[in-house]
């Protein structure tokens, strides 16, 4: 795995008019030795990450906004617990995204989520997203319907358009200091066959496990084309996507996390600071504790 792990899995402006995601890498080289190797490059990911989540939180100036999108059993759950448990909770907000309600499927298509926006200061992580509304319904163009729109409708133009739409509520939200990453964690056709076996064969996993996620396999082919399509269409500079090899767990989360630490870099978080009128209040404060501190010994 190469050092700048977020500029080589990053999708390009050259990159998007010949992207196939069905032909992009599942697997890379592997960013550590054994096991031992692994939690220790991961833990001080970890660190890093804590710290700089802290003078997001302080700072108070913008928010993260953490895309994460996959085919299922790609690895959106443990990545989030693997790499976010060490922030502060206060400043972390996930949200999964279900099926959309009768209220939801009411209002446009983006509207649930811009009620899941974080607000400055904290990181918000979306496991699903919008992007469901052009991977998932494209492949199944019947969910229209529950919106008021005829199937038939949905042309290449109707796709085209909502991926133009997509493209401007993002760049609306950057330009109101809610800086984007897009994630698609990317796994082999057969890596999922493995994982779905292993849910099966241990009961513990049983829950995990749906019968419906069999017959999604058999439109392997039309997901690739539409995730494709729309990481092609939707990968800015304010925005971009990043497709992460996931074939093996503990790689894709050690990408996950350097992506992470590239976007909450230190030069961009400046800690608030006290005025000089506080300032000079700050002997006189310190004097007043220590004092009270020898009374209580």
């Amino acid at each position: 795995m190469p050092e700048n792990i977020a500029q080589s899995l990053r999708i390009h402006r050259e990159d998007r008019d010949n992207f196939n995601l069905a032909k992009f890498p599942t697997s890379c080289l592997s960013g550590y030795s054994d096991h031992a190797d692994y939690l220790e490059k991961l833990g001080a990911l970890r660190q890093i990450l804590a710290e700089r989540q802290e003078r997001l939180y302080a700072s108070q100036e913008r928010a993260l906004l953490v895309v994460l999108q996959a085919m299922d059993t790609a690895g959106k759950d443990g990545v989030i617990e693997h790499v976010l448990s060490g922030m502060n909770p206060q400043g972390v907000e996930v949200t999964c995204f279900k099926r959309p309600s009768e209220t939801e499927l009411g209002h446009s298509y983006l509207w649930r989520h811009d009620g899941a926006l974080p607000a400055r200061g904290k990181i918000g992580v979306w496991n699903r997203s919008h992007y469901e509304e052009v991977g998932v319904v494209r492949v199944h163009p019947e969910y229209l319907a529950a919106r008021g729109i005829d199937p038939e409708d949905a042309t290449k133009r109707f796709w085209n358009q909502r991926l133009d739409e997509i493209k401007h509520w993002e760049r609306t939200q950057a330009s109101n200091g809610i800086e984007i990453v897009k994630i698609f964690l990317h796994i082999s056709k057969a890596e999922q066959a493995q994982r779905l076996l292993d849910r099966i064969e241990d009961p513990k996993k049983h829950w995990k496990f749906r019968v419906a996620d069999l017959a999604e396999r058999e439109r392997w082919k039309e997901y690739m084309h539409a995730y494709g399509a729309a990481i092609a269409a939707t990968s800015t500079k304010f925005a971009p996507w990043y497709v992460v090899p996931a074939d093996d767990k503990s790689n894709a989360r050690l990408a996950v996390a350097q992506i992470l630490e590239h976007h909450l870099s230190d030069d961009a978080l400046d800690l608030p600071k006290m005025s000089a009128e506080d300032l000079r209040k700050l002997p006189g404060i310190r004097r007043e504790l220590m004092r009270e501190l020898q009374a209580h010994r």
